[in-house]
């Protein structure tokens, strides 16, 4: 069985599309279980601003590609169907090894380098494999992807500098303003794109801060740490008529700032600019706001440039961490193809343990002088001597399975030593945990005919 990733990112879509396609944490576990009935034998889900991928690992027939286009197109909205599905991209194997990596590194981000993304895709597995839905492959590609994000952050210049979207979004400020010391800023939101802003911010003179957030004491939390002050989302419109900058990023489902509500604000302001930057996906600002006078909005994608200008001296480093990842790349490959032989080796294995067993056992009966403890070192010294006589036996076969030579070996072998057809099965990634609640449960896998992409 191979991994697949298929996805949608910054690369192949604009934020409206991203929006569509992008999970809160909340619903991952509900939509792990979707991908689970639908086919996916392990799944994990990586959805940030960015990007929303499906790690996915599938059998009985079903194709990868056919059940992630079939989830995305439930997310599409009315009429985006066709144009969120042209923006899908999709990868297999080694191949998607080798996309996993890059992203994990920040080879793949809007800011080339930046660190959020590692965070977020440990989170993605860690939330998978809490839901039991990461099995064997895809445990071992995100932790190998986790640890090549690692080592290109240590061993390359990439990471260097503070570069992120919400750095960017920063300097897009310093950019409009020049000093922003003295600045109005009214912040939405108190999660971790808030905070890495504030931090940014906090280099730039004395400011006042305003932090509103949903949940009053996160907001407060994060006020305090900055020497800002929390206001109740009831005050916005009073905030909006005295802020220089509104950056907002909450994460919200539906707008926060509504075209009439920045529209009574602007009637207040006596004719000075509102300079609004949406780094929230899905969106926290209307997009009818930027037909107002007076107002000027920027979204995720309009940082583009801000981000183009920081990124040249990272790009130096690009080559020696692109390296790191097709060579871990092809690791997994190899890794993945040694897995063919598992089943046979198994086999083998038990093949071999029940003869010895057998024979021992037929032994101990004949020996009752010895003790139990004489009688289990008997049996661990049979344990060892079956795993030597297969050990060159077992990496033969692992490595013809790597040069594609696996089926005829496999055949010759199962000949040779009688061994019974139908190995069990490798253990499904999509176990459902002890306790979990009805939402998180996964139902049993229905097989279904697979369709070409």
């Amino acid at each position: 069985m191979q991994p697949w990733v298929v996805g949608v990112s910054h690369e192949t879509a604009d934020v409206s599309l991203r929006e569509a396609a992008s999970l809160d944490a909340a619903l991952i576990p509900s939509a792990l279980a979707e991908l689970a009935a639908a086919g996916a034998e392990e799944a994990v889900i990586v959805s940030t601003c960015n990007r929303t991928e499906l790690y996915l690992v599938t059998g009985d027939g079903r194709d990868a590609r056919e059940v992630a286009r079939e989830f995305f197109a439930r997310r599409a909205k009315a009429g985006r169907e066709t144009a969120l599905l042209s923006a899908l991209y999709a990868h297999e194997g080694e191949e998607a090894a080798r996309h996993l990596f890059a992203v994990a590194a920040g080879l793949r981000s809007l800011v080339l380098g930046e660190d959020q993304i590692l965070g977020q895709v440990k989170e993605a597995y860690r939330l998978a494999a809490a839901c039991g839905a990461a099995g064997p492959i895809l445990s071992h590609l995100f932790q190998r992807a986790i640890h090549v994000g690692k080592r290109v952050r240590t061993e390359t210049g990439l990471g260097r500098g503070a570069v992120s979207v919400s750095y960017a979004a920063v300097e897009l400020a310093r950019k409009i303003f020049g000093d922003l010391s003295g600045k109005r800023i009214l912040l939405l939101g108190a999660g971790e794109m808030a905070e890495l802003a504030l931090k940014n911010l906090a280099d730039h003179g004395s400011l006042r801060i305003w932090v509103a957030n949903r949940t009053r004491e996160h907001g407060e939390a994060l006020a305090r740490a900055f020497g800002g002050e929390a206001v109740a989302m009831e005050e916005l419109e009073e905030r909006l008529a005295a802020a220089d900058i509104v950056l907002a990023s909450t994460g919200a489902r539906e707008p926060v700032l509504t075209r009439a509500m920045v529209q009574r604000a602007v009637r207040r302001r006596r004719g000075r600019p509102l300079f609004v930057i949406d780094i929230a996906v899905p969106r926290d600002v209307d997009p009818d706001v930027h037909a107002l006078d007076g107002v000027f909005l920027y979204n995720i994608d309009d940082l583009r440039a801000v981000v183009e200008a920081n990124a040249a001296e990272r790009r130096l480093h690009v080559p020696h961490a692109e390296a790191i990842v097709a060579r871990q790349a092809r690791e997994f490959g190899r890794w993945l193809r040694q897995r063919l032989a598992d089943p046979v080796i198994r086999a083998l294995r038990a093949k071999f343990k029940a003869v010895a067993d057998r024979e021992i056992e037929r032994l101990l009966r004949r020996l009752p002088q010895l003790d139990e403890k004489q009688r289990e070192q008997v049996r661990a010294v049979s344990d060892a001597i079956v795993g030597k006589l297969l050990h060159d036996a077992t990496v033969a076969l692992k490595r013809s399975a790597e040069q594609g030579r696996h089926e005829q070996v496999f055949q010759v072998v199962a000949e040779m030593f009688s061994l019974e057809a139908g190995e069990p099965p490798e253990e499904s990634g999509l176990r459902e945990p002890k306790g979990a609640p009805e939402a998180v449960r996964l139902r049993p896998l229905r097989p279904g005919e697979g369709a070409a992409w």
